[in-house]
């Protein structure tokens, strides 16, 4: 049977798409709780730490822009293989970092690496999976994505029960990362796992793999883009701007919390991976959620319960019981994202033009949910510094309810709800 003829199977991608992208979360997912921690030890105020911790998320609104064309120049393998060895790099910046400056430039190039290591693992699905398997194989990559993040604080949380020092965590993340690009330069060829990949052709005539054209048009004209879907992207797209900001707010600000009223590093660890299992056990529940009854019956509740748990906890800091508080904060807000999971990703293919390429308004898309993603931390940071933590947090809580307003006005008139097939 010739590959062309071969039928596909999910787990044939395991190996190439999944376990790289497995092991890649693990790492990132262990060293996130704990950015505020080495930065307060490297002499850090509350709020620089804040600040720094932001960096990944500037990072990646910062890799969105290139990483394109990367992805596109020397193809999708190569592009996952050598953002594994830039994060090395940038992991090993911050391990030998004797500032909180250095801290946060290690950090902003992880932020860097994970844009171009995202783009090239959905190009990737893109050019490998047959489009009849292609929406389980991407809901199941988020879903692999999300366990990483909770695996990852929990061998953050043993080690450093283990060995009492964060260093140990971050070579975690090399070890990770090593592993994944060792997976991907030592494994065939895709073509003779897949088969050949689905081929486009491309403005100039030629004809290419579908996912590097999609990584291509993304790249290409973003702002002309942006101006272009204006009237959506400035209000369905404030929507998705607001849920990546609550996101972002949510990793940033519970880690910051956790330092502010003295939990031990383990525990922290601990906790914030509890709620990542909370998290990654309702990405399969919001999907169905989304396509049995509409896209407003997760928008709505995730935002009022990131915005409720924001809130909540802005009451909680001099409180006798505020360990009690954060830990019960922390799970809300894990539920409340669970309960979001794919919303973005959902909306941006629901809104995408279905007479031309989708590839530059999804690109449009993402980065305006990554502007908010890196604007929220860098605002926690600075209420931090000009005000408390607990007003950064209220204030946040604020934005996570406008929010819902928003995705409540403008999601029927956008992304209407879909007939049952």
């Amino acid at each position: 049977m010739s590959n062309a003829e071969r039928p596909f199977q999910m787990r044939s991608v395991a190996l190439a798409a999944f376990l790289p992208t497995l092991l890649f979360s693990i790492g990132e997912g262990a060293i996130i709780p704990l950015i505020p921690i080495v930065a307060n030890d490297l002499g850090a105020t509350l709020a620089i730490a804040g600040f720094i911790a932001a960096m990944i998320m500037v990072g990646e609104l910062a890799g969105d822009i290139p990483s394109g064309w990367v992805v596109s120049r020397i193809g999708e393998r190569n592009a996952m293989i050598w953002a594994s060895l830039l994060a090395i790099i940038a992991v090993l910046i911050c391990i030998v970092a004797p500032n909180p400056l250095v801290l946060g430039i290690g950090i902003f190039l992880i932020g860097l690496t994970t844009a171009v290591f995202a783009l090239a693992r959905h190009a990737f699905m893109t050019s490998s999976v047959p489009l009849a398997y292609r929406a389980r194989a991407l809901s199941t990559l988020g879903g692999i994505f999300r366990a990483g993040w909770f695996i990852g604080p929990f061998i953050a949380a043993a080690l450093l029960s283990l060995t009492g020092s964060t260093e140990s965590v971050f070579w975690v993340f090399v070890v990770c990362c090593l592993g994944a690009a060792a997976m991907l330069l030592l494994l065939p060829d895709p073509e003779s796992t897949f088969g050949g990949p689905q081929l486009v052709k491309a403005p100039d005539g030629s004809v290419v793999p579908a996912g590097r054209e999609l990584a291509a048009e993304e790249s290409q004209g973003l702002f002309r883009t942006i101006w272009g879907y204006r009237a959506v992207l400035l209000r369905l797209g404030t929507g998705a701007g607001l849920i990546g900001a609550m996101r972002a707010s949510r990793t940033v600000l519970l880690p910051l919390w956790a330092v502010s009223i003295g939990i031990s590093v383990p525990d922290i660890a601990l906790i914030i991976g509890i709620a990542g299992a909370v998290d990654f056990a309702l990405f399969y529940v919001s999907g169905q959620v989304m396509d049995r009854f509409g896209r407003m019956w997760t928008a709505i509740p995730s935002m009022i319960g990131l915005g409720a748990g924001h809130l909540i906890l802005a009451f909680t800091h001099d409180q006798p019981s505020n360990v009690a508080w954060f830990i019960a904060v922390a799970m809300i807000l894990s539920l409340a994202n669970g309960i979001g999971s794919g919303l973005l990703m959902t909306l941006g293919a629901d809104l995408a033009p279905k007479n031309t390429s989708p590839a530059p308004f999804l690109g449009a898309w993402r980065f305006t949910a990554d502007l908010g993603g890196a604007v929220a931390p860098l605002a926690v940071a600075g209420l931090t510094a000009v005000a408390t933590i607990s007003i950064a947090s209220g204030v946040m809580g604020v934005f996570g309810l406008f929010g819902a307003v928003i995705l409540g006005r403008y999601i029927p008139r956008y992304a209407p709800r879909r007939p049952r097939l």
